[in-house]
């Protein structure tokens, strides 16, 4: 077997810990010897066994000689855990097969320096770009303490997430809403800005599918959310923050402190509303490494009118309304050539909806 057959199965193991190990990056490791899987692992969650002692602690036999593969170069430092490292150097495995670097600056190329200055053959790179495209979140974040940013949506063929009148209850089908749940249970938080809260009064929870609760992030200028919405009630299951500016309601604000929820106030853009860039510098302090951005079309709008889109999963329903309201507003863009451009990574069907995920590659030539 070849060293990129075993890093799939590092890979596959890791993605298991998706929706757990946040902020820290999913890893899987595979132990062979003798062309024998003896062991293998996965990191399962934050705080928990990283996945080569995982993999090590269910080895059949000692590891001493073998090969380990490991999605991710293994730490160096105290955190939750002791270092990868001195456990691998005391067990002392003949090679040690690493998919990517880790760019956290406390590990970044020290574990294989560690490695090989005790006798121990590294090999870097292998399936590297599927291991970084695994941690794509992990890394954005480590590397600028920004959170890593999913725009998605639902809308009809011609383009519109709800009718003239408002209603947008069901544009998806139960299977891509499903779909969209999990995007939920992925990213350590879901935002919606407060004109969808008043008009669907969501709970923005993962109800279709199991996992743990995004904290909710409410943008509101004005403060303008009703007392009563779903956002802000059971905050043991599911927390909320709300973004809003010093030009708030100080009574409201005062309100919903009290009742357990977390206000931030944020620095205004040129337009009097919530600075996107502010906030999500704000969610990085507080550890948040991923936002699902949900809408509605006005923050849909500014994520993409200021680049703040690292992904976008745009779900398309078999379904024409005419007349409607808009996904995305104005950008300014006045000529075909200055327009955003969106590459596609996958296209999958849920239900009768197709599901396409991309990048936005270009802010205009």
């Amino acid at each position: 077997m070849t060293d990129e057959f075993y890093m799939n199965r590092a890979l596959k193991l890791a993605r298991k810990g998706e929706a757990w190990v946040s902020p820290n990056p999913m890893v899987g490791a595979v132990i062979v010897k003798g062309n024998r899987i003896i062991g293998e692992g996965y990191h399962k969650k934050f705080g928990g066994n990283h996945a080569e002692i995982n993999a090590i602690l269910r080895s059949s036999e000692p590891i001493e000689g073998s090969t380990m593969y490991v999605t991710l170069e293994p730490c160096t430092h105290y955190g939750k855990t002791p270092p990868c490292v001195d456990r691998l150097i005391s067990l002392k495995p003949a090679r040690v097969v690493i998919g990517s670097l880790d760019p956290n600056p406390l590990v970044s190329g020290k574990g294989i320096k560690f490695l090989n200055q005790h006798g121990i053959e590294t090999t870097v790179g292998v399936l590297e770009a599927a291991c970084k495209e695994l941690n794509e979140r992990f890394f954005k974040f480590i590397q600028t303490r920004i959170p890593f940013v999913t725009l998605k949506f639902a809308q009809t063929l011609d383009g519109r997430i709800a009718t003239a009148s408002g209603h947008s209850q069901w544009i998806s089908s139960l299977p891509a809403r499903k779909f969209a749940h999990r995007l939920r249970n992925i990213h350590d938080a879901v935002l919606v800005g407060v004109g969808t809260v008043m008009k669907d009064n969501p709970e923005l929870t993962v109800r279709l599918t199991r996992g743990r609760n995004p904290v909710r992030i409410i943008v509101d200028s004005h403060l303008r959310i009703p007392l009563h919405s779903n956002v802000l009630t059971h905050q043991g299951m599911a927390k909320t923050i709300i973004a809003t500016t010093k030009g708030a309601d100080l009574e409201k604000r005062t309100l919903l402190m009290d009742m357990g929820i977390d206000v931030m106030l944020i620095a205004e853009d040129y337009r009097h509303q919530i600075d996107m860039n502010s906030l999500l510098t704000e969610l990085g302090k507080k550890e948040i490494s991923s936002v699902l951005v949900e809408g509605g079309a006005a923050v849909i709008t500014t994520i993409l009118r200021e680049h703040l889109a690292d992904k976008a999963v745009i779900i398309i329903a078999p379904k024409i309304v005419g007349k409607g309201i808009e996904a995305v507003g104005d950008l300014g863009i006045e000529r075909i050539d200055n327009a955003l451009e969106f590459s596609f990574k996958r296209i999958i069907r849920k239900g009768d909806d197709l599901v396409i995920d991309g990048r936005i590659e270009k802010v205009g030539k």
